[in-house]
């Protein structure tokens, strides 16, 4: 009731002003966005805008126009507001763009932390069949493979659930605690995916200790209007066939949006001309959202299911799936997830305050050979909250002060395998992030955060163990239930992070940050018992929180034509858990793992350059190095190849007086990867090539068109040293032709 009031008490403004060329021309259709308000117009024939119904304070203004530079200010809404005239330059090299992942709306370069992104449109010219796959382009992120659509994102080296993905905020709670279990999530309905390099258990807590992957939503439709666009991709190589239809539209404060999507992919085949046997997927999503804006709130209510059957490559399989075709028939998990989303702001100068809620529910089915009865059959429920309140006390300084939690369980249905027992899990954490600009361009960011992790499995059926046949009778000879003990366990941790950023001139930025994060065991480290794959899997009761300090450093410089970024970075591990060989074999002869813990390190460097020579010609540049080891000095496992891409991009200009043509052609060296882990074997160096080519027209404001992809144009056979599929032989993709077909549907005035 006193938040009513004091929201009805408060007065409302408008931002106005004109869009001009550098020589004072107007610029009709220019995109005028403020990202945090989620409220924008677009400029009329004179190149003027007008936004009413805004909220005193001060928000990040964006403005776009194709072939000019994006302007990004920070702008006061007030009393006094001035009318803006704002002047685009032609574009030459992107320099930085508006983020969300570092806690607020920002540029990159008002962030200490490293923060890459890559744009939605910029996901489909890349023509990777899955989204994790997209994101492997960035310097420094990778991925593991087993194949078709089993693919885990790794960020510096760290993988599994020492990265978090996020959708649109929320954490994903996916069974992440092994690379044979992919994200449900896909590429459509994306304005851009954000990647936090390094530590961010400050603004995430357990699990973001090697980085976080965020997923932003797409805008809403300009005011009053309706929009709609669909999607139509094939990829040569699995015949895969995927489509996406989304309309969305915005009428005096509601908006709303829905979107669905279908995919369908056959075993793929490798370079060396083999197919690679029950590869395939399956998969449909569903995407909703219903918006609704006061003068001085924003609510948002969103509900996203994704549904996949992903076919499983092994030894099994191999001998039981004789055809090629699309239709899973044995060994392929089954999966769902329904994820609602609550996101609540209010704009009470100089307060802003969010309550954000989420229920999440995933579903994880493995099928061997019967449909009817799968082997593993695992509900996880969780409910997610955070309250946030930023603080502007000037132009220079902002307060962030937050409480997260989460409320988790697990529960197996009927199947005979657990792979993980019933748990439920509970976590509270506060944290305080400060902000100020000094006067001599040196931008300081402080913070701290505790978390609390309490953890109760009850007495139960022993996790991983496998129905033998039942005995009629109590006490006649048959299965004798073995039982788990009870286990409860509390972990408390301090997070924190202090970084830097420092103006040194005109398009020059240094970088540092120095973070602290951690990691509570998860489930699994803690109590599996029991066949998993082609192995057996003991969890350690033992094991503690895993914590680590990673120092980082950055250097970007840009210029009109020119943009060059180097990062290093060094990350100490305590207490680094991974699953090792006990020399030890059950009964049956197989070999058993056991979690353990040592102290490690990860280090490497990040070097991107980027040259346009001229408009119509960009060359880009990049190259990571990645190096981990444990105290010991064995090698950690998943460390990727050190890789070198290079990129030049043909952009002609103007055809057929308003369409914009494309050409790009590509390069990826991966070195020869020489330093396996103690489960692993040393992984040959390849090389790829891959090109493409796009077209688009504009229309009413959105854009017909039409690119053709070809990756690794020369079929080159190779394996990756992230390819789990790599101990049974088979060869990653071969050539695979993709085109993508993208049809504005209509666009109306309301």
């Amino acid at each position: 009731m006193l938040l009513a009031s004091t929201l009805s008490a408060q007065d409302a403004y408008r931002l106005q002003g004109s869009v001009m060329d550098e020589t004072g021309q107007p610029l009709p259709w220019a995109n005028v966005y403020l990202p945090e308000f989620e409220r924008g117009a677009v400029t009329d024939m004179k190149g003027e805008f007008r936004i009413p119904d805004l909220p005193a304070g001060r928000f990040i203004l964006q403005v776009s126009f194709v072939g000019y530079e994006i302007y990004i200010a920070s702008i006061l809404a007030g009393k006094d507001q001035e009318i803006l005239e704002i002047r685009l330059h032609p574009a030459t090299i992107t320099a930085r763009e508006v983020v969300i992942s570092g806690g607020r709306h920002s540029t990159q370069h008002d962030n200490a932390i490293k923060i890459e992104l890559l744009k939605g449109n910029e996901l489909l010219r890349i023509g990777s069949p899955t989204l994790i796959e997209s994101l492997a382009e960035l310097p420094g992120v990778d991925m593991i493979s087993r194949g078709g659509s089993v693919t885990t994102p790794v960020i510096r080296g760290l993988s599994t659930s020492n990265i978090l993905l996020l959708n649109n905020g929320f954490r994903m709670e996916n069974y992440q605690f092994s690379a044979d279990h992919p994200y449900l999530v896909d590429g459509t309905g994306l304005e851009q995916v954000e990647v936090i390099k390094g530590p961010a258990s400050l603004l995430y807590g357990s699990d973001a200790i090697g980085g976080v992957i965020n997923l932003v939503q797409d805008k809403p439709a300009p005011p009053q209007t309706i929009t709609g666009n669909a999607d139509v991709r094939y990829f040569s190589n699995t015949a895969g066939l995927e489509g996406t239809l989304g309309v969305k539209g915005h009428q005096g404060p509601l908006t709303w949006g829905i979107r669905g999507g279908y995919r369908s992919h056959q075993d793929y085949t490798g370079g060396d001309g083999g197919e690679v046997p029950n590869s395939r997927y399956n998969g449909g999503s569903l995407k909703s959202y219903l918006g609704l804006r006061g003068k001085k709130s924003m609510h948002r209510l969103a509900y996203e299911y994704q549904q996949m059957k992903a076919g499983m490559t092994n030894e099994e399989s191999a001998v039981l799936v004789e055809t090629n075709d699309r239709r899973n028939q044995v060994w392929y998990q089954d999966l769902d997830n329904h994820l609602l989303m609550s996101r609540n702001q209010f704009f009470l100068n100089p307060f802003k305050l969010q309550a954000n809620f989420s229920y999440q529910q995933n579903n994880r089915r493995l099928i061997t050979t019967e449909p009817d009865h799968p082997t593993v059959n695992m509900q996880l429920n969780t409910f997610s909250y955070e309250l946030r309140s930023n603080l502007i006390t000037s132009d220079v300084s902002e307060f962030t002060l937050a409480l997260q939690g989460l409320a988790q369980e697990n529960r197996n249905n009927d199947a005979p395998s657990r792979v993980l027992p019933d748990y439920r899990l509970n976590d509270l954490a506060v944290f305080g992030l400060v902000q100020h600009d000094f006067e001599n361009n040196v931008l300081l960011q402080v913070g701290f955060r505790f978390d609390n992790r309490f953890l109760d499995v009850p007495e139960q059926e022993k996790t991983g163990h496998s129905h033998e046949e039942e005995p009629d009778q109590p006490g006649e000879p048959g299965h004798e239930e073995e039982l788990m003990q009870a286990l409860n366990k509390y972990y408390g941790n301090i997070s924190g992070s202090l970084g830097v950023t420092w103006q040194l001139a005109d398009g020059l930025l240094l970088r540092g940050n120095l973070a602290s994060a951690y990691r509570a065991p998860n489930i699994a480290e803690l109590t599996q018992d029991g066949e998993h794959g082609i192995r057996y899997e003991q969890g350690n009761r033992d094991l503690l929180s895993q914590r680590n300090y990673e120092l980082d450093a950055s250097l970007h410089f840009h210029k009109e034509h020119i943009m060059l970024d180097l990062a290093v970075y060094y990350n100490l591990i305590d207490r680094y858990i991974y699953l090792d060989y006990t020399t030890d074999t059950t009964d049956e002869g197989m070999p058993i793992y056991r979690y353990v813990q040592n102290d490690a390190s990860i280090y490497g460097l990040e070097g991107i350059a980027e040259l346009l020579p001229v408009h119509w010609l960009s060359i880009k540049a990049a190259y990571n190095y990645t190096r981990g080891q444990l105290s010991s000095k064995a090698n950690l496992p998943f460390i990727p190849h050190n890789r070198f891409r290079s990129e030049i991009r043909w952009m002609p200009g103007r055809i057929l007086k308003k369409g914009q043509l494309n050409l790009t052609f590509g390069s990826e060296l991966a070195f020869s990867q020489e330093h396996p882990a103690h489960l692993e074997t040393a992984s040959d160096s390849y090389h790829l090539l891959h090109a493409s080519a796009g077209i688009s027209v504009p229309i009413s404001g959105q854009s017909l068109s039409l690119d053709i992809q070809v990756r690794n144009l020369l079929n080159t056979s190779y394996i990756d040293h992230l390819s789990t599929l790599k101990p049974l032989g088979y060869y990653n993709m071969g050539r695979n032709i993709v085109v993508n077909l993208s049809i504005p549907l209509l666009t109306s005035g309301t």
